[in-house]
């Protein structure tokens, strides 16, 4: 059986976020959901994937990457005390 692209999940203190999604994504991702479970006897749940495959596909955008280090740079100089977005530290 093939892995899937998401592992297990690390442990995370979470900031909340709503976002709308059309229903087919909901469907998809409830899927996505029942198979990582059982895939890997968890109890995750749509929030928490849902944050794990934001996270994934920010990291993997090589554009966003690079972009972003020039953004944290122009930041950095602009106010040396700013480590990243809203003051928290930049990951990557």
């Amino acid at each position: 059986m093939a892995d899937l692209k998401l592992g297990k999940l690390p442990n995370r203190t979470p900031v909340k976020l709503t976002l709308s999604i059309m229903p087919d994504v909901e469907d998809a991702l409830g899927d996505y959901v029942a198979i990582y479970n059982a895939r890997n006897f968890a109890e995750a749940s749509p929030a928490d994937l849902g944050a794990a495959m934001l996270e994934q596909f920010l990291l993997n955008d090589r554009e966003f990457v690079a972009a972003r280090k020039v953004l944290l740079a122009e930041r950095q100089e602009l106010d040396p005390r700013s480590a990243g977005p809203k003051g928290r530290e930049a990951k990557g």
